[in-house]
């Protein structure tokens, strides 16, 4: 089970390309966009964490414009649509795109999505959009100045009032147990200044899964044999779960991911 397995380089459009090219077509195509080289059961259980953080933050009015960023296989997309909305979705990969246009198109949701290759630092997607949606996106962009520009081009698209909705790895405090070549998770406060330089305040925070068995074992889990490391990922989600559904939103000190939902900021 190689959990951290990684390119010697990072280079984002081509990391996620081949990902995407191995993974998007399985299933749902959830090793493509949470964790892959994991068991499906995992990844499942992230998208349902993911749902049970975001639920509330993904209401839509008729016809609202959402702005998906980082789409994947059009996972939010396809809901967002579903409930009505008209949605953009950008990616990277042109792989994950095509699927993604493709899934909406098998949902008959064809006439309210579109999916765009693009890179969020020079996000140019219309606008402006009344929600601005990313899940897991900004903690791949390793380096600070392209964070940066990736977050000032999303305020851009982002609607006079609007809202825009972050889920990504933020703990309350600076750790670095399980970054890799392709991933770091940065601290909240670091984000939170971010946002404040880009002209956006928060309107809302929240936790997400604040059991801490998943952060402790991935850095371990890889050394694992195959069998064991499934059982001890079986009872990490078995104990997991329950805890996130009943406190995730309120724990935000014990969270490892964060919802953050933004505004612009007065003046902004």
């Amino acid at each position: 089970m190689n959990v951290h397995a990684t390119p010697a380089g990072y280079v984002p459009s081509a990391y996620w390309e081949q990902r995407a090219q191995r993974f998007a077509t399985q299933g749902e195509g959830l090793a493509a966009v949470c964790s892959y080289g994991m068991p499906e059961f995992y990844n499942r259980m992230i998208q349902l964490t993911q749902r049970l953080a975001l639920e509330r933050w993904l209401r839509v009015s008729p016809d609202e414009r959402v702005l998906d960023v980082g789409c994947g296989v059009g996972r939010w997309s396809r809901l967002l649509a579903g409930r009505g909305a008209v949605v953009s979705g950008i990616d990277l990969s042109p792989t994950m795109v095509a699927i993604a246009s493709q899934r909406a198109h098998a949902a008959g949701l064809s006439s309210r999505c579109q999916f765009l290759v693009q890179d969020l630092a020079q996000l140019d997607a219309g606008g402006p959009y009344d929600l601005v949606l990313g899940v897991t996106v900004l903690q791949h962009i390793l380096d600070p100045a392209s964070l940066r520009v990736a977050v000032a081009r999303l305020a851009k698209h982002l609607a006079r009032n609007g809202r825009m909705v972050l889920l990504e790895a933020a703990p309350a405090h600076p750790t670095r147990r399980c970054d890799s070549a392709v991933f770091t998770a940065r601290d909240r406060l670091t984000y939170l200044k971010l946002f404040e330089d880009c002209g956006l305040r928060v309107r809302a925070l929240s936790g997400v899964d604040p059991a801490p068995f998943k952060t402790w074992l991935l850095p371990h889990v890889r050394r694992l044999p195959r069998a064991l490391a499934t059982v001890v990922l079986a009872t990490t989600c078995a104990l997991s779960l329950p805890i996130d559904a009943l406190f995730g939103r309120r724990a935000l000190e014990y969270s490892w991911h964060t919802v953050f939902v933004l505004e612009h900021a007065p003046g902004a």
